[in-house]
């Protein structure tokens, strides 16, 4: 089995910062893309940060010059540095990556479970 595992949510006050993690474990041959996305209550989940293995980074506009997201290969874990925080941040917050098991010749979209970031005003 293959799975992503967030840490780093919590409550913090607006203009504050919190740091993501996404830790990926098991049976991996490879990772392409990973990414962030977030789903507040009532909307719909969202991208909001992504990374190929190559290195390509993008963000959604409403994060762009806030956020920063990084990737270690090595550790297979992804980043998501969150500053300047907005009471509109708040929702909980999910790892996304496309990995490759070990003997198998194909990507799949795998998903952490979640973790939720809530910023007061």
């Amino acid at each position: 089995q293959v799975q992503l595992v967030e840490s780093g949510g919590g409550l913090v006050q607006a203009g504050g910062s919190l740091r993501l993690s996404c830790a990926a474990s098991g049976s991996i041959f490879s990772i392409n893309d990973m990414g962030w996305y977030r789903q507040a209550p009532g909307k719909q989940r969202e991208l909001i940060a992504k990374t190929t293995s190559g290195g390509s980074i993008n963000y959604d506009d409403s994060v762009k010059g806030r956020f920063i997201i990084s990737r270690d290969n090595a550790k297979k874990m992804v980043y998501l540095q969150m500053n300047s925080l907005k009471p509109e941040d708040t929702a909980v917050y999910y790892c996304n990556a496309d990995i490759r098991r070990t003997g198998r010749n194909y990507y799949l979209e795998v998903w952490g479970q979640g973790t939720l970031v809530a910023v007061s005003s």
